[in-house]
Formats: structure tokens, C-alpha cells, sequence
């Protein structure tokens, strides 16, 4: 029997009682369905599965996707590495949704921790319904007809500017251009409203004047990481978050330098954002 304990009054709870090594019963990947949808993001701890596993596991949500820039785990091209070495540390330091350059960004993420490092190395996630929520219905309904611009190639850009980083990733940057999602989207199997940008993707809204967009961007931005719409994860071995990227936003905490960090991802193939 599952047992939840949630972790933050925002959103967040560890799963208790399901061993994800067995395969999922159409009623236990209905069950983590609706706690998803509850909680946001989802955590187990003392979960050493296979990297067939977590595919097994993220396909309990649907068709998978494939990430144009990393690494991935050899003969399982939808895990993605992410890794941090003292050599190859992280770049990504933005809080963000994954891979909203997309036309159908990701529903939800499946990370498991391969390499902990001994201290630090958490990852915080924020409620973009809690968030939406506690806008004023003034500032609600201005957004509401917004559209915004998220770019492959703004929130790479740092990889682009090394030495052969356009290069290397010019199929990458073909195959993403410049995509328009909403300000505010619906999420399609809760009906509630998220805020949809985010300061890794998210270029510009369409429509204002560009000192009108960086405004409205730099207060949506600071807003959405209100430590009450908050919660942090300290990672263990095998330990697995699974979270709705349609309305949450997450950071890892880059505290832990130079110490090594591996991370293994899966993402689930999501719809148009309206």
C-alpha cells in the first residue's frame, strides 16, 4: 500500500511502498498519474533500477522524448546524462521548465541520481499554479493574452560561445528554432492555470516594447521562486524525482564544486501548450 508523506505546502511529496524495479500495474501508473497531478513532483528514495527501467517507467506516462544537446546513456538514446566533473562543470544554473523550445514541451521529467556528491547537489522545483495563484486578478488577466518567445539557442548560448560550441551544436540550433507558447497556459488534465516562462528559454513576450518585456519577464521571474511556492530535494543514492513539467519549474543547487554529480533524465513527450 502507498504511503504519501508530502514535503512543502506548495507542492512535493515522497512515495512510500512501490517498487519501481517491478513493473507498474495499470492501477499503481494510474495512481502516480493523479499524484503527479496533486503534487507536482513526486519523490522515491532506495529505488536502484536500470536505465531500461526508467524508460519503462517514464513510457507509464506516455511517448518519450530525445534531447538535441547531451550526452545519452549508450543503447537508451531517450536517457540523457547530466553530469558535472571538476573538468566539465554544469553550466545550468536558471531556474527553468525542461526543454520549453519545443512546440510540445515535455508533460514531465524522470531524473534518478546515479552520482551523489557528499554535500550539496540538491534540486529545487517551484509551483507555477501556486505561482499564477497568487498573482493579483488584475495582473491575471494582462497576462492571460500574452504570448511568449522561448529559444533553443538563447538558453544554450553559453555552449554556443565555446570554442566549436556553434559548430557542435548547429543541428541542434536547426532543427529549434524560435518557438510561441503562452504567458499563461491551461494545464490540460487539471484545468488550472500556470505561468508558462522561464528565465533559461524565455526570450521576450511579443507585443510590448522590449524595456516593457524584461520588466514584466524580471518580475514573472523573481515571483515565481517566492520560497512559499518552493520545495528542495536532497538527493541519495537511488533516489527518483518525477516531476509535471507543465507546471513546475526546478534549479539544481550548484553547491557541491568539484565534486562529481551525475544525473540521468527522461522526458515524457507532452502536448501544444494553450
Amino acid at each position: 500500500m502507498l504511503a504519501i508523506t508530502p514535503l512543502a505546502g506548495a507542492l512535493g511529496a515522497q512515495i512510500h511502498g512501490l517498487d519501481l524495479s517491478q513493473d507498474l500495474s495499470e492501477g499503481d501508473a494510474a495512481k502516480l498519474r493523479q499524484l503527479l497531478n496533486e503534487y507536482e513532483v513526486i519523490f522515491f528514495r532506495d529505488q536502484d533500477i536500470s536505465g531500461e527501467r526508467q524508460r519503462d517507467l517514464a513510457l507509464a506516462f506516455g511517448p518519450l522524448q530525445v534531447h538535441p544537446a547531451y550526452k545519452t546513456v549508450e543503447g537508451i538514446p531517450e536517457l540523457t546524462i547530466l553530469e558535472s566533473t571538476p573538468e566539465n562543470p554544469t553550466k545550468i544554473e536558471a531556474w527553468h521548465s525542461d526543454m520549453t523550445f519545443r512546440e510540445h514541451p515535455p508533460m514531465g521529467t524522470v531524473l534518478k541520481s546515479v552520482v551523489v556528491p557528499p554535500k550539496g547537489g540538491d534540486t529545487m522545483w517551484a509551483s507555477m499554479t501556486t505561482a499564477y495563484d497568487a498573482l493579483s486578478p488584475a495582473m491575471q488577466s494582462f497576462l492571460g493574452g500574452l504570448t511568449a518567445v522561448h529559444d533553443f539557442s538563447w538558453g544554450f548560448k553559453e555552449s554556443i560561445a565555446e570554442p566549436g560550441g556553434r559548430e557542435r551544436l548547429a543541428a541542434a540550433i536547426a532543427a529549434n528554432p524560435p518557438v510561441r507558447h503562452p504567458v499563461i497556459r491551461v494545464h490540460p488534465e487539471t484545468n488550472r492555470k500556470v505561468i508558462f516562462v522561464n528565465s533559461l528559454f524565455t526570450t521576450h513576450i511579443e507585443g510590448l516594447a522590449p524595456s516593457e518585456s524584461r520588466a514584466i519577464l524580471e518580475f514573472l521571474f523573481a515571483h515565481v521562486t517566492t520560497v512559499e511556492f518552493t520545495v528542495r530535494f536532497q538527493w541519495q543514492p537511488h533516489s527518483i524525482a518525477i516531476w509535471d513539467n507543465r507546471s513546475t519549474q526546478h534549479k539544481p543547487v550548484n553547491d557541491y564544486f568539484p565534486a562529481h554529480r551525475r544525473m540521468e533524465r527522461i522526458t515524457i513527450d507532452g502536448d501544444k501548450p494553450y
